[in-house]
C-alpha cells in the first residue's frame, strides 16, 4: 500500500513532468508572440517616426502638432491593415494628449506597473508579454523620452503659440511636463490567435 506521502510526491512529480512537457511549446509560442509584437511594434513607430520627423523640419513643433493631430490616428490604422491577422497595434499612455491614446484598465495597471520599477530606478526591459487569455496576448514596449526633440511638445513648453495650439487642439491634454529619461507610455500590440479580420 502506497503512503500518503508517497502519492503526493508522486502527483507533484507527474505535474511537474506534464509542465516540463508543456513548456518548449509555450516557449515557442511566446517567441512567436514576441516576434509579432516587435515586427508590429518597429512598422508603426517607423512610419509615424520618419513622418514626425518631416514635419519637424519642414515647420518646426507647430507642423509636427498639426500632424499629430490630424495624421497619427489615420496612419495607425492604415498600420493595423498591413498587419497579420487578429493583430493590432496602438500607443497608450496615462499622461495621454489624445483620447485615442487612453489605455484600457488592464493596460492602465501595466503602465502603472512599468512607472513603479522606473521609479526605483529598474531599467525596464525592451518588451512585456501578459497572456490575457488562452488565445489573446498583449505586447508592451516600453516608450522613454530619449531624444530632446520629444521635450519641444511634451515638455515644459515655454511657447506661448504652441502652448495655446494644443489647448486647442487638446482641451484635456496630459502630456507635459516630460524630463529626459521619463516614460512616456507604450506601444501596445494585441494578438489574438484565433481572431479575424
Amino acid at each position: 500500500m502506497i503512503s500518503l506521502t508517497k502519492s503526493f510526491t508522486i502527483i507533484a512529480l507527474s505535474a511537474t513532468l506534464a509542465l516540463a512537457a508543456q513548456a518548449p511549446k509555450q516557449n515557442s509560442e511566446l517567441k512567436e508572440i514576441a516576434q509579432t509584437g516587435k515586427e508590429s511594434s518597429k512598422l508603426l513607430l517607423q512610419t509615424l517616426g520618419k513622418n514626425m520627423k518631416a514635419h519637424m523640419k519642414k515647420g518646426g513643433p507647430m507642423d509636427a502638432l498639426s500632424f499629430c493631430s490630424t495624421e497619427a490616428y489615420p496612419l495607425t490604422e492604415k498600420v493595423n491593415k498591413e498587419l497579420p491577422e487578429g493583430v493590432t497595434v496602438k500607443r497608450i499612455s496615462l499622461k495621454y494628449r489624445s483620447p485615442a491614446n487612453q489605455p484600457q484598465a488592464d493596460e492602465a495597471k501595466v503602465l502603472e506597473a512599468m512607472q513603479t520599477l522606473k521609479d526605483a530606478n529598474v531599467v525596464l526591459p525592451k518588451h512585456f508579454v501578459e497572456k490575457v487569455d488562452e488565445n489573446v496576448y498583449k505586447f508592451y514596449k516600453p516608450l522613454v523620452i530619449k531624444k530632446g526633440v520629444c521635450l519641444k511638445c511634451h515638455g515644459d513648453i515655454q511657447n506661448k503659440d504652441l502652448k495655446r495650439a494644443i489647448s486647442e487642439r487638446y482641451p484635456d491634454d496630459k502630456a507635459t511636463g516630460y524630463k529626459m529619461g521619463d516614460l512616456r507610455g507604450a506601444v501596445v500590440v494585441t494578438i489574438n490567435k484565433t481572431a479575424k479580420k
